[in-house]
């Protein structure tokens, strides 16, 4: 019986849209939070409240991730209750896997960017400001070059974290072959139903995957670095 690929090419479609959602949101909102105009009291705490909220996902079990998820865009969820009005049913579907998936690799995006952006020195921003430069012309020209290697790094961690999303994709999205079954989930079917062959292949290919992944991201880092130093 020929083993069913569906689940790589799944893992592999999820975790790159959910990395190119977390690139775009992960440093729009760091850049947010590091860089802009400071306001009053209730500006700054609303801040710490969506700082709150995007690093939660990291220390949440997963099965409470996903029951949560699965209250907001359940059928009779804030968000499910709206899109099933429109026609649509996240639940049991393939962006179902893409929403699980942003959600536990955003929180490593979002803090691999802040953390590179908070090494900028203020100074050349209050600088550019002063003379006149807009923002994003300092944010694009300026801070994110310096802040290339580890926004590398954060992209790489944040695909390999959103490839193996087992606990919240489950609760979320089911494991339908063919639909929604990511690899975690092949080989957890795959252990529960004694294929073990099936198993040792699909372990096998993601530890192929992460170890390409952290070899990629430490050539990446030491490229940078070393072009910056010289």
């Amino acid at each position: 019986m020929a083993l069913d690929l569906s689940p790589l090419w799944i893992s592999l479609k999820t975790a790159t849209t959910a990395t190119l959602i977390t690139i775009v949101a992960g440093i729009a909102l760091a850049r947010w939070m590091v860089f802009g105009r400071r306001g009053g009291r209730v500006r700054q705490r609303v801040k710490e409240v969506i700082d709150l909220l995007v690093v939660l996902p990291m220390v949440l079990p997963p099965t409470v991730l996903g029951f949560l998820l699965l209250l907001l865009f359940g059928k009779n969820g804030v968000l499910g209750r709206f899109l099933y009005q429109l026609g649509m049913t996240v639940v049991f579907s393939w962006p179902a896997t893409v929403i699980t998936a942003t959600v536990v690799a955003l929180p490593l995006m979002y803090r691999t960017a802040r953390a590179a952006f908070e090494q900028v020195e203020p100074e050349i921003i209050d600088a550019a400001r002063v003379l006149g430069v807009p923002d994003w012309y300092t944010f694009f020209r300026v801070v994110l070059p310096v802040s290339l290697p580890s926004i590398g790094a954060g992209i790489i961690l944040s695909f390999a974290r959103a490839l193996g999303e087992f606990g919240a994709t489950i609760m979320l999205a089911g494991n339908i072959p063919g639909k929604t079954q990511t690899i975690p989930l092949a080989i957890f079917l795959a252990v529960e139903s004694g294929r073990m062959e099936a198993a040792y292949f699909w372990v096998a290919t993601v530890m192929v995957i992460s170890v390409a992944a952290i070899l990629a991201m430490n050539y990446w880092t030491g490229k940078q670095y070393r072009f910056k130093a010289h």
